[in-house]
């Protein structure tokens, strides 16, 4: 750190700024950046193995530096990491004699609920492909409920996705938590964007209230119609 000091102190007086005054502006700064960037690089590593427990540290430390304030909304870095472990098991697949053996829904689940986190445009991505390629209800439920936290819904992109994983979970493997999950997204999205202009939607929400699902789930899709109708 003294070296690297040094070098912004020499910097300063080559363009004739007060060495003194330069060290009291950046020294801090070059301090944090310094210590969060070697944060991250442990993350990197933790999330890069292929122990499921060392994955599950390396998001605990995400969220760590989330509610610590350490990065801000929608940062690469962070959405990098987080890419790669709602992936893992699906996207990134690493297999031994023919087994996959990186198949982890609970490190899915759990950077689906950071990227709910993070934000931004690329987190919304993130989520909206899973939807796609993911099988596991636990992870699909918690990426649609993420969706509903980041309220995006330009074009009805967001509503369309979630509905469309819903027309495919009911004809596949109906689930009472992603059929409840997808219920409380279309909500958010809606108080969001003052509404849902979205027949997909409305028909993933009937398909709900008419489905295998408990009475449970199946009162809450019409009370989430009734909802929509007063927007």
């Amino acid at each position: 750190m003294k070296r690297n000091l040094g070098v912004f102190i020499l910097l300063a007086c080559i363009l004739s700024v007060p060495a003194a005054i330069f060290a009291q502006d950046t020294e801090g700064t070059v301090e944090e950046f310094y210590l969060q960037s070697m944060e991250m690089q442990i993350i990197q590593e933790q999330a890069s193995t292929l122990d499921r427990d060392m994955k599950l540290m390396a998001l605990d430390n995400i969220e760590s530096m989330l509610d610590d304030g350490k990065v801000g909304e929608g940062d690469v870095e962070v959405h990098y990491i987080l890419n790669s472990l709602v992936n893992e098991g699906v996207g990134h697949q690493v297999r031994e004699n023919n087994r996959l053996i990186n198949d982890f829904p609970v490190v899915r689940k759990e950077a689906c609920a950071l990227m709910g986190k993070l934000g931004g445009e690329n987190a919304k991505e993130s989520l909206t492909g899973i939807l796609r390629q993911d099988a596991e209800p636990m992870v699909l439920s918690e990426a649609v409920y993420q969706l509903g936290v980041l309220g995006m819904n330009e074009n009805n992109e967001v509503s369309t996705a979630i509905a469309e994983a819903v027309r495919s979970q009911n004809t596949i493997n109906p689930s009472d938590n992603f059929a409840y999950a997808s219920l409380l997204a279309f909500q958010k999205l809606a108080k969001a964007n003052g509404g849902l202009q979205d027949p997909y939607a409305f028909r993933a929400i009937i398909m709900i209230a008419q489905g295998p699902y408990i009475w449970e789930v199946r009162v809450k899709a019409n009370e989430v119609l009734s909802e929509l109708r007063s927007y």
